[in-house]
């Protein structure tokens, strides 16, 4: 399925990179990363136009003061199924700095009460930072799993300007329910 592959650095480590004919289709951090795809089979492509491309807006993200916007431009193929695909395109809606709930993203395609099943199409976005489900947050703003790690959650929410410990936005305590 994918054309090729390449592996770029981030402030949060080594990055796999997997793209289509069509864009995109691969963003996940090597180490720690649950559903990380492992060995792809795709040709290794470093100097491809679209990894360069990807890599350059991911710079201009990192390199940005802290709550400065993102644009990422890059084309995108987000394979999945078609409720998967409705909650990622409802990902891209989130702006920069902005966080919404598992369940406000459930309203907004219609059924209020599949909370769980959109925690779960986050959980498996398949393109990390640019198709933004880190900006995903619980109930009440309460920070909730993130696939590439609670510790690169609060970076990139920090990164976009939140502090961590406010008031809308914390970290659970250990053993406390975690509520979608």
């Amino acid at each position: 399925m994918y054309t090729a592959q390449t592996h770029i650095d981030s402030p949060l480590g080594k990055v796999l990179l997997a793209r289509t004919a069509q864009g995109l289709a691969g963003l996940w951090f090597v180490e720690g990363q649950r559903d990380f795809p492992g060995q792809l089979d795709a040709p290794q492509h470093p100097h491809d136009s679209l990894f360069h491309e990807a890599e350059m807006q991911l710079q201009r993200y990192w390199a940005a003061p802290t709550g400065a916007a993102d644009h990422f431009t890059i084309p995108l193929d987000l394979v999945g199924t078609a409720f998967q695909q409705a909650v990622w395109r409802a990902l891209q809606t989130i702006a920069h700095g902005e966080i919404c709930s598992y369940g406000e993203i459930a309203g907004l395609l219609g059924n209020p009460k599949a909370n769980r099943a959109v925690g779960m199409a986050v959980g498996r976005n398949p393109i990390s930072i640019i198709v933004p489900c880190h900006r995903v947050v619980g109930r009440d703003a309460q920070l909730t799993g993130y696939s590439g790690g609670m510790h690169r959650k609060i970076a990139l929410l920090t990164q976009e300007g939140h502090q961590v410990h406010h008031q809308r936005l914390h970290c659970p305590t250990p053993g406390q329910e975690v509520l979608l």
